[in-house]
């Protein structure tokens, strides 16, 4: 494996605290439903305690029919009794097991169900940049796989050793009686495996960890593969016999790795366990020739070997369960990892500015993107204030969009200041500033929602006020289209889910639009090459409608087409991340630059 050195140190850094995260699965299962918990403990207790007082029933019973058959008028209601309190204690261990398999299951769903919560609670305070990075994707995605089920499993699995560690002591106790060589040989026998499989446990979690991106490879290819939103072009390029094949590929190679695990776990299982199969028959020939010998009775020697059988089941269970609760860990280990992470404090305080005629001002801003060794923006100054509007122009990945990443504070500058009223950026309460602006991106979500929530989405607020929506659709022009549809704003978009319509891009288009138009006390409106879908004649009723709305707030406009750009105040033109030119566009024109060049290049296209 090409990071397996890396991984050893990590192991062996786990193991050093190996049993570090039983606590707190027991506190996380305690406060999910300290009933169930309770339960559990309680029904663990009696099905640990009761075996053993089958067995020494069962000795009663063999005896007593030995005695009664040396009897010329053998009295048979003794035995009768023992037999009756026999089948009374099954019963109550049987019950005892459906009610720990009834607890395991409620607690399973409603663990399951917290655990996810939790791991979603923290997707919602983490900064974009987490999601960017594949080595924190691989730790979510660790999390979400295996970690929703470790917690449970590892308090069932310590109950369980609880449970069989009971049992072992009361056979202990009956075995001794016996010979304490007994005992010995019981425990001691079960080591070997139990060494083994702890061994093969962090075999495992090494291989997890390791195969989490190509894990996580097949299931983009899955989605591509089997998804509408990517099956057109997988048809129309031919591309599915190649995607499936690399699909087979990655599964080949970790094929591969699963099964040398496998065969070394399972080789080596059966080897070890010949130890204990030794030291059963063993301890059987010893209680056997024990009982010839008169030394016990038949009755006794019935017990013994049951003891010895469920004591060796039970000594097997709890090493299992020793190694099961360690894997446990080394998983649980990727929950809190996750849970753990750091998020630095970007909350401030600010509601309202200091002085909001200043508006929004760019202070030599530079920003690169985490692991880049270059700027995405570099030295970017610039003002927009109340009233004005202010357009971006440059080529595909110039930097516009990162500028306004920067402006919603889904990144942080790393370098210069950004104000808003006055006020830094990084001052302003996060839900505070993100409230005033309203933006459509161009990767706008495409939610498989209805129509009035995929809308009302843009101001949580109101997500369900049917009356905002009418008037957001207005504005973004998706009212027409909406009102077409038999079942209006409560038409179900996307085909996810039964009944769903799809749209046009265009379409699709004036539904983000209107999302953006829904905060209508934002004074901020963001565009973000929001009309690439749409006809000529769409584009401009919808920003000649954008002006006559947008009358004392600031907007920025980033798009390609100069028929739109033109109505700006302010154009500003960004190249690699520097602004090579501003000014309106009668001014970029008469610079005779790069702005005045890509005009006419677009102008001749539709002349």
């Amino acid at each position: 494996m090409a990071d397996q050195d890396a991984a050893n140190v990590s192991f062996a850094t786990r193991a050093a605290g190996v049993f570090g995260y039983s606590r707190r699965a027991m506190e996380l299962v305690w406060t999910t439903s300290p009933r169930l918990t309770l339960a559990l403990a309680f029904l663990t207790l009696i099905a640990g305690v009761l075996p053993a007082a089958i067995a020494y029933v069962g000795q009663l019973i063999v005896d007593g029919v030995v005695t009664a058959m040396s009897q010329d008028s053998p009295d048979t209601r003794r035995v009768i009794w023992l037999i009756a309190l026999e089948a009374i204690i099954v019963v109550v261990v049987a019950a005892s097991q459906r009610g720990i398999s009834a607890s395991q299951s409620l607690l399973r769903a409603l663990l399951g169900q917290r655990v996810n919560v939790m791991i979603l609670e923290k997707a919602l305070t983490l900064q974009l940049s987490h999601f960017e990075d594949s080595e924190f994707y691989d730790k979510l995605t660790q999390a979400r796989r295996e970690a929703s089920s470790r917690p449970l499993s590892l308090v069932n699995r310590t109950f369980g050793l609880v449970q069989n560690a009971i049992s072992l002591s009361s056979y202990a106790v009956l075995l001794y009686v016996f010979s304490p060589w007994a005992v010995l040989i019981l425990i001691l026998a079960g080591l070997p495996s139990f060494i083994a499989e702890a061994k093969f446990s962090g075999d495992a979690f090494r291989l997890f960890r390791w195969r989490s991106p190509d894990t996580r490879m097949q299931i983009y290819l899955e989605s591509v593969i089997a998804r509408e939103d990517g099956v057109k072009e997988v048809k129309l390029f031919q591309l599915g016999p190649r995607l499936l094949q690399r699909y087979r590929d990655i599964f080949d190679k970790l094929f591969v790795e699963d099964r040398r695990l496998t065969l070394r776990r399972d080789t080596w299982g059966f080897i070890l366990g010949l130890v204990s199969t030794a030291a059963f028959y063993g301890a059987y020939a010893w209680i056997v020739v024990s009982t010839i010998n008169g030394q016990i009775t038949l009755g006794a020697m019935t017990m013994y070997l049951v003891l010895f059988r469920q004591g060796q089941s039970a000594v097997a269970a709890i090493l299992s369960s020793v190694s099961g609760m360690y894997e446990d860990n080394l998983y649980l280990s990727n929950l809190y990892e996750y849970l753990e992470q750091p998020i630095p404090d970007r909350q401030g305080r600010a509601v309202v500015g200091t002085d909001p005629a200043r508006g929004l001002e760019f202070e030599h801003v530079s920003f690169s993107y985490p692991g880049s060794d270059r700027n995405a923006l570099n030295d970017i100054s610039l003002q927009i204030r109340p009233g004005q509007s202010l357009a971006l122009v440059g080529e595909n990945g110039s930097g516009k969009t990162t500028l306004i990443k920067l402006l919603t504070r889904l990144y942080e500058p790393t370098e210069g200041r950004i104000f808003l009223d006055g006020i830094e950026l990084h001052d302003w309460d996060v839900d505070a500033l993100r409230q005033r602006i309203g933006v459509i991106f161009q990767d706008f979500g495409r939610y498989q929602f209805s129509v009035g929530e995929n809308i009302g989405a843009g101001d949580v607020r109101f997500i369900d006020d049917a009356d905002r929506w009418k008037k957001a659709a207005q504005t973004g022009m998706a009212s027409p289209f909406i009102e077409d549809m038999p079942e209006g704003y409560e038409t179900q978009l996307g085909r996810w889910f039964k009944g769903g319509r799809e749209l046009s891009g265009g379409q699709w288009q004036k539904i983000a639009l209107s999302r953006a138009f829904m905060r209508s006390d934002a004074d901020i409106l963001v565009l973000d090459e929001p009309t690439a879908a749409m006809d000529a004649a769409s584009e401009a009723a919808i920003f000649d409608h954008f002006r006559s709305q947008s009358h004392n707030k600031m907007t920025i406009l980033i798009s390609h087409r100069f028929s739109t750009v033109r109505a700006a105040d302010h154009i500003i033109v960004i190249h690699d991340g520097e602004i090579v030119e501003q000014g309106n566009h009668d001014s970029l024109l008469a610079a005779n630059g790069q702005y005045a060049s890509l005009f006419r290049m677009q102008a001749k296209g539709y002349q």
